[in-house]
């Protein structure tokens, strides 16, 4: 067997010898042509303990550690051969397209994670959510279905699991069930094992396209419209600080990535987030991760150090990918000390709940405030709010651009800009509505014009239907 510039053979391992390819018509065919669901599904299940299988005794007689260093048009041909020995040897009955992919399924196992690889390659898929080893859901299109893709027990599961946080330093087990990591392409993942999960590993994987979404792109996809968009570049550029706040999988990220591409390239950032995701396209990024305690519970590295840390380097902004602490209150003192036009993410449901729960995370700071002190802090640092929600249909909607105007007494002061107005749905699903100014020109707009920024005063009619 040709083995080119590298050879995958472990020495004193199993020499495979050159192996046919493998025949259409068998002696022995071990499965018929499946006549129901049960028995395609029975079909199924042993191809995939015959991959695995295949997959161990290939690993018993490869060199491993040249595996990283060899390109996979190298190193897909050895695979090849090998698996048709295999193959052969296991009497499969396998058509030529079957074999290939039975190839791409063992390279899958070998050099990337198994059965999803193959839906992380999928551009149409948004979300992988694996419910313990018998169930892999994707999102296409803000649609849920059932993958075909499986796994073949609880511990090849694990076994994908551990090599998806491993890489990013990251670990999980029975002390530390609980893990935020991400993938190389910059996919965000969380994790659940037993005991918190009680019928097995529960993973979600959240991808991010690779060429980030632009405010045009989103404009597009109705997502808000070109007034909307256009305000909020111009906020941008024009320093004002925003807070991009919304539910689970509403499309925050997004929303920051596509706001910081207004940015100045010649403006220094610094980002910080659990597991880093941002896609920032500026020349002058600095990017700080989280980092959770070791086995023996130390070494952790918490937002609100990172945070602390980053005013000592000499950024112009500071984003945040999500303010869920006690780190709030330092992000605040950022933007109150020179850092304007700084951004974050938070959950919450309205623009008015998302002030509220940064009024709750400043408090666990534990510094002696009062209520009135504490809002005056959150009027001061934040200018405006964009509330994101993901609709009943799947789509992502911007469903209110707020200003907020300052504090009178103990109440911050806000006032609407934009609003999405939801008209009703079709018998499809898809949700029906518009965008529309709410006719209040923000008073941010007279910083912008100082800065030789304008934004046309027809942006902010309420007659025109957006």
């Amino acid at each position: 067997m040709a083995i080119g510039r590298f050879s995958i053979l472990s020495r004193g391992g199993a020499q495979p010898q050159e192996a046919p390819a493998p025949s259409a018509e068998p002696a022995k065919p071990v499965a018929e042509v499946p006549t129901a669901e049960s028995d395609a599904a029975a079909l199924r299940q042993r191809l995939l303990d015959a991959k695995l299988r295949i997959h161990g005794r290939i690993i018993d007689e490869i060199n491993l550690a040249t595996i990283e260093k060899i390109p996979l048009r190298e190193l897909r041909p050895q695979i090849h051969a090998l698996v048709a020995q295999h193959v052969t040897n296991e009497r499969l009955v396998l058509n030529a397209t079957e074999f290939e992919q039975f190839v791409d399924d063992i390279l899958n196992e070998m050099t990337g994670l198994g059965p999803i690889e193959p839906l992380l390659k999928d551009e149409s898929v948004n979300d992988i959510l694996i419910n313990t080893h018998k169930q892999i859901y994707v999102e296409r299109r803000g649609v849920l279905e059932l993958s075909d893709a499986r796994f073949k027990d609880e511990a090849h599961l694990l076994r994908i699991i551990n090599k998806i946080v491993s890489t990013v330093g990251r670990r999980v087990d029975e002390s530390q069930p609980l893990c935020d990591a991400r993938l190389l392409d910059g996919s965000r993942v969380n994790v659940a094992i037993k005991p918190v999960a009680v019928d097995g590993p529960l993973v979600s994987i959240r991808k991010f396209s690779k060429r980030p979404y632009s405010m045009e792109k989103l404009v597009d996809n109705n997502a808000l419209s070109r007034e909307m968009a256009a305000v909020l570049a111009a906020a941008v550029k024009g320093r004002v600080t925003v807070l991009v706040s919304g539910g689970t999988g509403s499309g925050k990220t997004t929303m920051l990535n596509a706001l910081s591409s207004y940015i100045s390239p010649k403006e220094r950032l610094i980002t910080i987030e659990d597991a880093a995701e941002l896609q920032l396209q500026q020349p002058h990024v600095g990017r700080m991760e989280t980092r959770p305690p070791n086995i023996e519970g130390k070494g952790e590295i918490r937002q609100r150090e990172l945070v602390k840390n980053a005013l000592r380097m000499r950024p112009d902004r500071i984003v945040v990918g999500e303010c869920r602490g006690e780190e709030a209150f330092d992000m605040l003192q950022a933007m109150n000390t020179g850092h304007e036009g700084s951004m974050t993410t938070i959950h919450a449901n309205t623009t008015r709940d998302a002030l509220g729960r940064l009024e709750t995370m400043i408090g666990m700071a534990g510094f002696p405030m009062t209520i009135q002190s504490l809002r005056t802090q959150i009027a001061s640092a934040i200018r405006m709010v964009v509330q994101l929600q993901r609709m009943s249909d799947g789509k992502r909607k911007v469903v209110a651009v707020s200003e907020v105007t300052g504090i009178e007494g103990d109440v911050i002061q806000m006032q609407e800009i934009f609003r999405y107005n939801r008209i009703g749905t079709t018998e499809d699903g898809s949700v029906q509505g518009n965008f529309q100014a709410t006719g209040v020109r923000p008073k941010f707009l007279t910083d912008l014009q100082n800065r030789g920024i304008t934004v046309p005063s027809s942006y902010f009619d309420p007659s025109k239907v957006q």
